[in-house]
């Protein structure tokens, strides 16, 4: 039925159809039509919702949320005529922060009057980001796209590589992964590969027959098998040894393995998430990392992005951050905005851990509860990954650092470190909380391999500064790397 040419339709009708949240908004933010994806999301009864400002409902704000900063549909929208899609943190009828899509696009009413039209998809809710004690959080740009990809990624039962520097928070990313997953609520086994010497991966991974190992001992099932119908992350992907590669290919493709000393092939149904802050192409080049492995584990790649490209996060992370220090250690401070100020400037190589780190640090040396600038020893914790041999009593800017790269930083690292040692690489592989293993490779990577060494002579390589001992703490918000 037609009337002066134009097809009449029953707008509730239209907005009903969908099944996600979908909401029609005027020039004014205010809500003109909603359906009950869309109430029941926000918790407001559908004769209410009615007239209500679109930023009051699901932002819990009275200010549009351009004027918070936020790129918004509303303002693209009229501003354009052009539909617009952004990453928003909504709040639902609980208050709980949630992260979704929004899709607006225009609308024309019948006398021309220019609507906005926004459906609403959501992505995860905070509390499926971690625990309290520890959580995926963020607000940026770079991290809500993140965490949009890794629900995605999620979906489908395709391994997935996650690539990042140390301390971005792969773990957590891998275990949100898992819970965004239809294996939520199966078993989740992480595997830490610097921590397994070479002799022990075979055992660990696939288990072993009734003795196997040295003639004796009962058969024990190995972390593969443990992680039958979940999912299983292999954390440093790249320092499994090359002689295990294979096995392990083997299992990710067609789910058979054999215990060590075993005869019988066993099957399991996992799931493999991996991570690796090493460049694992420029591995595979290296014939380090075989590449029919690496093409198996890279279905879907991610890349965590690093704290100093989402810096809007960083007074949202100190504050959970000192929270957890309250909770942890009994820890109360309250931090200045002047050192909040430094705090977003500082580039941070060691990323949230060192964040927490820094803010561990000045909590314990506060006598009176309030971190102060100079608590933060920034210039020295830039020190470390800029030139350990470096004078401490003329610190660099906090900033400068930033221009070397991690391989120049880690390199460094470690050369103070042989030389503060004497060469002593299981001292050295101690303080990095690597294993002894994965130090040698790194000391091959960089041509370390004779620093520290004694001369024939006897006489030790002189330590030119005689640096100090630098902590490492292995405890993280984000825990893994």
């Amino acid at each position: 039925m037609k009337d002066n040419g134009k097809t009449p339709i029953e707008l509730q009708s239209v907005i009903d159809a969908h099944d996600n949240p979908f909401v029609v908004i005027d020039k004014d933010y205010k809500i003109v039509a909603a359906n009950k994806a869309y109430s029941d999301a926000y918790g407001v009864a559908p004769a209410e919702i009615v007239g209500r400002k679109c930023h009051q409902v699901s932002h819990h704000s009275d200010l549009p949320c351009h004027l918070n900063g936020e790129d918004c549909p509303h303002k693209q929208v009229f501003e354009t005529g052009q539909p617009h899609q952004v990453l928003h943190i909504h709040f639902d009828q609980d208050r709980e922060a949630e992260h979704v899509r929004i899709k607006g696009s225009p609308i024309r009413g019948a006398n021309g009057q220019l609507y906005l039209g926004e459906s609403v998809f959501p992505i995860a809710k905070a509390h499926e980001l971690g625990c309290d004690e520890q959580r995926m959080l963020g607000r940026s740009p770079a991290f809500q796209s993140c965490i949009e990809e890794i629900a995605q990624a999620a979906k489908s039962e395709a391994p997935i590589l996650l690539s990042g520097e140390s301390g971005v928070g792969k773990q957590l990313a891998a275990e949100f992964a898992h819970n965004q997953s239809s294996r939520c609520g199966k078993v989740f086994v992480s595997v830490d590969c610097t921590a397994i010497t070479e002799s022990m991966f075979e055992g660990e991974l696939f288990g072993y027959e009734a003795g196997a190992l040295n003639g004796g001992g009962d058969s024990e099932s190995g972390l593969i098998e443990e992680a039958d119908g979940g999912t299983l992350f292999l954390n440093e992907v790249g320092e499994i040894p090359l002689s295990i590669q294979s096995r392990l290919l083997t299992v990710i493709e067609g789910g058979k393995y054999r215990r060590l000393g075993g005869r019988e092939d066993l099957t399991a149904d996992i799931r493999v998430v991996c991570a690796s802050h090493n460049h694992l192409r420029k591995m595979v080049e290296d014939k380090s990392f075989r590449a029919d492995l690496y093409y198996r584990i890279a279905g879907i790649s991610i890349t965590i992005p690093p704290l100093r490209e989402r810096r809007a996060d960083i007074p949202d992370l100190v504050e959970a951050l000192l929270k957890k220090l309250k909770t942890t250690n009994n820890l109360q401070c309250r931090i200045t905005e002047e050192s909040l100020r430094i705090l977003q400037d500082f580039d941070y190589p060691g990323n949230i851990r060192e964040l927490q780190n820094i803010l561990q640090k000045a909590a314990t040396l506060s006598t009176n509860g309030i971190i102060t600038p100079d608590l933060l020893e920034l210039d020295e914790s830039a020190d470390i990954y800029q030139n350990p041999l470096a004078d401490r009593r003329n610190p660099k800017r906090h900033g400068d650092y930033g221009k070397r790269s991690m391989s120049e930083l880690e390199s460094e690292h470690i050369r103070s470190l042989l030389l503060q040692f004497n060469g002593h690489r299981s001292k050295v592989a101690e303080v990095l909380k690597i294993s002894e293993r994965t130090l040698y490779r790194k000391l091959k990577q960089y041509g370390l391999q004779d620093v520290g060494k004694r001369r024939g002579s006897g006489e030790t390589v002189p330590n030119p500064a005689q640096t100090r001992s630098i902590p490492h703490s292995g405890n993280s918000f984000y825990q893994g790397k």
